[in-house]
């Protein structure tokens, strides 16, 4: 028969059955453990260890047990307490070590762990997701090895948690008709979000910020009215650049630049590098007048589009060509006020664009207008240039006053 009796802040547990004997038995235990001196406790803390590591379980169990119901409890001891439980396949006990466990210390990588483990194995994957979730949020790569190891069985889990939730999802939309050839594009998106299929990006501009407009990745071209105009002249703008182009590279230059009087802390390998290059006519509310002369076609094509004539800040364009293999790495752009067009020229197969969670292959003559506070990357894969043309024009939901608004801001030096 096995017993318990209560002693101050834990249970230790006694085999027998005389009432009476286990009573005083009880009672003089209780004396024996409140007495322990910080160096019996130590020592038994140690040995505790030792007979879990050689496999003496009953003798680790008894260690570990009588430490927790001394005044020498603490996290450490309930760990040990929880993980004796556990090579004893005591699932109750240890559980409630954890429970105390992560009352004394709710930050307990292995706690959360192992409490997450008990909360599976009775069958509540949903407790059970929220202790492994909150693990993985607290550690990280300086913890000790165990936890290390809990934390990537964790991952592992929740993974599996995951994989199950997206199935039964998927075969409850199936049954009221929203199988994945009948949803909108943007709750299917919602959909990738939640199965960890893809992330969340925000707008994240490095100087600007305006705030309450709509976190979207690519615009379709169709909802700008002067988008036709500026894809109609598509061959005549590629003509002018490869006109440019028969007499040399002159007036290219790396989009990415040191200046002496600018700080460098990043390691960018494109920094005043020719691989990406760019022809301005127009920088920053600059016109190069040379290059406007050469390319007047171009000029007058992107006039239809709303560009933010802004002083010292707008607008920019220029022809951007990325020579073969380079790759921009992920970044993002300054102010979140505009949105930023490419018209692809010169496109060879294998050169890709990233905005946030989608990718796309730039199409010679069909627009691209996207956000570029939001992370986004570059590669030409290909063995030849790629050149599109780029600029910038307002975000369609600002009002007239804002962008006036807005310009005094990016105007003001």
């Amino acid at each position: 028969m096995r017993a318990s009796v209560a002693t101050g802040p834990a249970v230790v547990h006694l085999r027998g059955s005389d009432g009476k004997w286990l009573e005083a038995f009880a009672r003089l235990s209780y004396k024996r453990v409140m007495s322990l001196t910080q160096q019996d406790a130590q020592s038994l803390f140690h040995r505790a260890i030792a007979d879990l590591g050689a496999g003496r379980l009953d003798e680790a169990r008894r260690a570990a047990d009588t430490l927790a119901a001394s005044n020498f409890a603490n996290a450490h001891v309930w760990l040990l307490q929880a993980t004796t439980c556990r090579a004893q396949s005591d699932a109750a006990a240890e559980e409630a070590a954890l429970d105390r466990l992560l009352a004394a210390e709710p930050r307990s990588v292995r706690g959360l762990v192992m409490k997450g483990d008990c909360r599976a194995a009775a069958g509540d994957e949903r407790a059970a997701a929220g202790y492994y979730r909150a693990a993985v949020m607290i550690g990280g790569e300086g913890q000790p090895p165990p936890a290390l190891q809990d934390l990537r069985r964790a991952e592992a889990a929740l993974a599996q948690f995951k994989a199950r939730y997206t199935e039964r999802l998927e075969a409850s939309l199936a049954a009221q008709g929203l199988g994945p050839n009948n949803r909108s594009a943007r709750f299917q998106q919602s959909l990738d979000i939640a199965a960890g299929r893809k992330q969340v990006y925000f707008q994240e501009p490095t100087g600007y910020f305006f705030p309450e407009l709509p976190q979207i990745q690519f615009y379709e071209r169709e909802v700008f009215a002067w988008a036709g105009a500026i894809e109609a002249a598509t061959d005549a703008i590629r003509r002018e650049i490869l006109a440019y182009r028969t007499k040399g590279d002159t007036g290219f230059r790396p989009y990415i630049q040191g200046g002496v009087n600018e700080p460098r802390i990043d390691e960018n390998p494109l920094l005043d590098n020719v691989d990406w290059s760019t022809l301005f006519l127009c920088e920053n509310g600059a016109i190069a007048e040379d290059v406007v002369a050469r390319c007047p076609r171009t000029w007058a094509a992107v006039q239809a589009a709303p560009l933010p004539r802004v002083d010292g800040a707008g607008p920019t364009v220029m022809f951007s060509l990325l020579r073969p293999g380079a790759r921009i790495n992920p970044h993002t752009g300054v102010f979140n006020a505009r949105l930023t067009c490419h018209l692809p020229l010169i496109v060879p197969p294998n050169c890709h664009f990233r905005v946030g969670n989608e990718t796309r292959q730039w199409e010679v003559g069909k627009l691209m207008v996207f956000d570029d506070t939001i992370e986004h990357e570059a590669w030409n894969g290909s063995g030849e240039d790629r050149i599109v043309l780029i600029f910038d024009i307002w975000r369609p939901e600002l009002s007239e006053r804002e962008r006036r608004e807005i310009a005094a801001v990016l105007s003001f030096r």
